[in-house]
């Protein structure tokens, strides 16, 4: 499929920035969504939410959540049998923007049936991410032919559009729903969906040309001499086995990340000096750092993965590196807690937090973008949406872990769950290390180094 009449942009596809863009205003659409949900369904004064208890509110929230990690298996199914990616992306992008708009509508023109027309709103965002979220990281990846050395940058530039519309979607909706209500709120995401979905449908076509329009199995049946499915092969099977390993230590890294949402940021709020002169640093402020430290250091990142050429390191080093830099990060946290000295009425000062969101950071820009690198690497072209919606599955795991870990602070106390992850992320980090030359092999030259036994009898993924 020929994407390159388009020509480059800073190095790469321009249809990479297409689906920079496409996916920054879903991401927006989706946090700002996120991000006033349980206050909606919380607030009890008159024509504002619906008046939940906190317990029922979160409750949903986790099933939303989990609803919007699993079905991405079923849409990248869909997709790589029926729809293809593109037509994927814009049925998803069409059903999410009715379920922003369907939550937009007023409680004066819905009420009594206030609650059913929500209930209907989230069912549209849940079936239209299912379609959506794989495909997009997908044809990021069919951008770029096998062994092409810019991928890895590709996705971190690509996982930076993520973060900038993280970034951007809890100042705007979160302004928009102070000012004139949670309605607003709702509306902003709505448009922000919409603007996603025109700016794929005018620009596709001249920057994506044919990927993504012809369902992966087709494509790879007509790739068979037979012209059907056949067997997975010896070297697919290695590689989806290299995708399920390093998916057990992707489990192990969002465990400890995601603390920043849970423990670390009840640390910020009740043990941490925020006081700068007069003004008092709101401590849900630290939960920016991670987009911005993103935002600012993923273009670095990305161009240091160029620079290196031939000599970037493979795949699971780099999620070594992600868990060392986990670690790091949990090291300047234990460093808060012994500067209290056990003393638990002692603030500490707010560096730590700084230099921990900053490891984390650094963490994260080696493992999820590589991540998402890998699986399209790797995942035969017959199941690419699919494996990609497995790896989004890894992270469910993940975050009902991280939610286990966080919930013993009380029994065991922060010290020693900032340490017991410390401890884990850098003894699965040399483990990785250890096991790299025997996943490289599995991997049998998707990265660009070649294994002796490596008879590679599957077509390159033609982009």
């Amino acid at each position: 499929m020929n994407n390159q009449q388009s020509g480059t942009l800073l190095g790469h596809p321009k249809g990479l920035f297409l689906l920079f863009g496409t996916e920054l205003w879903e991401r927006f659409s989706y946090y700002a969504m996120r991000a006033i949900l349980v206050l909606y369904l919380t607030d009890k004064t008159m024509d504002g939410g619906l008046g939940w208890t906190t317990q029922d509110a979160l409750s949903l929230y986790g099933i939303y959540t989990g609803l919007v990690y699993i079905t991405p298996l079923i849409g990248g199914w869909i997709a790589d049998n029926y729809l293809g990616q593109r037509r994927s992306i814009i049925i998803g992008g069409i059903l999410m923007s009715l379920g922003q708009f369907t939550l937009a509508l007023p409680h004066s023109v819905i009420d009594p049936y206030a609650v059913n027309v929500f209930y209907a709103g989230l069912g549209l965002l849940i079936i239209g991410n299912g379609l959506f979220k794989p495909n997009i990281s997908t044809m990021v990846g069919d951008l770029y032919k096998d062994g092409d050395n810019r991928r890895d940058g590709a996705f971190t530039i690509f996982y930076m559009g993520i973060n900038l519309g993280s970034l951007l979607a809890g100042i705007i909706a979160g302004t928009a729903s102070a000012v004139y209500g949670w309605k607003a709120g709702f509306l902003t995401a709505g448009i922000g969906m919409l603007i996603s979905l025109v700016t794929q449908l005018i620009y596709a076509e001249r920057l994506l040309g044919n990927i993504g329009k012809v369902p992966a199995a087709k494509r790879a049946a007509a790739m068979n001499k037979s012209g059907k499915q056949e067997p997975l092969t010896k070297v697919e099977r290695d590689r989806l086995k290299v995708i399920m390993i390093m998916g057990l230590f992707v489990v192990i890294f969002w465990a400890g990340f995601e603390q920043a949402g849970g423990l670390m940021n009840i640390f910020s709020q009740q043990y941490t000096d925020r006081m700068i002169g007069s003004f008092e640093v709101p401590a849900a402020w630290f939960q920016s750092l991670n987009p911005f430290f993103v935002i600012t250091m993923a273009p670095i990142i990305a161009a240091i993965w160029v620079k290196l050429g031939p000599k970037e390191p493979s795949s699971p080093v780099k999620f070594a590196m992600g868990l060392f830099f986990l670690a790091a990060g949990f090291l300047c946290m234990i460093g808060a807690v012994m500067q209290q000295g056990g003393d638990i009425t002692v603030k500490t000062s707010m560096l730590w937090l700084v230099g921990a969101y900053f490891f984390h950071t650094l963490g994260e820009l080696c493992l999820s973008p590589i991540g998402l690198s890998l699986v399209t690497k790797l995942a035969p072209l017959r199941l690419a949406s699919l494996m990609m919606g497995t790896w989004f599955g890894f992270n469910a795991v993940a975050n009902y872990v991280a939610g286990i870990i966080g919930a013993h602070v009380g029994e065991s106390g922060p010290m020693a769950i900032f340490s017991g992850i410390a401890i884990a992320a850098t003894a699965s980090g040399v483990l990785l290390l250890l096991c790299s030359n025997h996943l490289i092999g599995w991997m049998h030259g998707a990265e660009g180094k070649q294994v002796k036994d490596d008879a590679i009898d599957v077509q390159p993924v033609e982009a």
